[in-house]
C-alpha cells in the first residue's frame, strides 16, 4: 500500500502550478510590497525541476499595458504544490526588466513597484 501511496503522488510540474504558487506568495506579500496582484498578467517563461525543487523565471506585466519585468524564483515542494522560498534581503535589485517593456512600452516598472535602484548616498558633513 505504501508503495502505491507513494506512485500516487501528483505531477505539479507545470507551468500553472509554478504560477500559481508565485501568485499566492505574492498575493501574501501585498503589506510589504503594495502590489495588487490582480492588476497583473502573470507568465512562466522557463522553469527547471530538481527532486523537491523548482526554478522558474516568471514575466509579470500590468494588464493592458507594456510595462513589465522579469523575476527568478526558487520553490521548494511542499505535498502536493509548490511554495515560493523568501527571496533572500543581500543588498542588490532582483528585477530584469523586459526590454522596453515589451512592444511600445517604456521599460518602467508597474504601479505599486518599489524601486529596484540602491538608494542614493547621503552627502558625508
Amino acid at each position: 500500500m505504501l508503495v502505491l501511496a507513494a506512485c500516487a503522488r501528483k505531477n505539479i510540474e507545470n507551468k500553472e502550478a509554478i504560477r500559481q504558487a508565485v501568485i499566492e506568495y505574492l498575493a501574501s506579500r501585498t503589506a510589504q510590497t503594495g502590489l495588487d496582484m490582480s492588476t497583473m498578467d502573470v507568465d512562466v517563461v522557463a522553469m527547471t525541476f530538481e527532486r523537491d525543487t523548482a526554478r522558474a523565471t516568471v514575466a509579470f506585466k500590468v494588464k493592458n499595458s507594456d510595462a513589465g519585468m522579469q523575476l527568478n524564483y526558487t520553490l521548494d515542494r511542499k505535498a502536493d504544490k509548490w511554495v515560493v522560498q523568501p527571496k533572500q534581503d543581500n543588498g542588490g535589485g532582483h528585477a530584469v526588466p523586459l526590454p522596453d517593456g515589451g512592444p511600445g512600452g517604456s521599460g518602467a516598472l508597474p504601479p505599486g513597484h518599489p524601486s529596484t535602484l540602491p538608494p542614493a548616498p547621503s552627502p558625508k558633513q
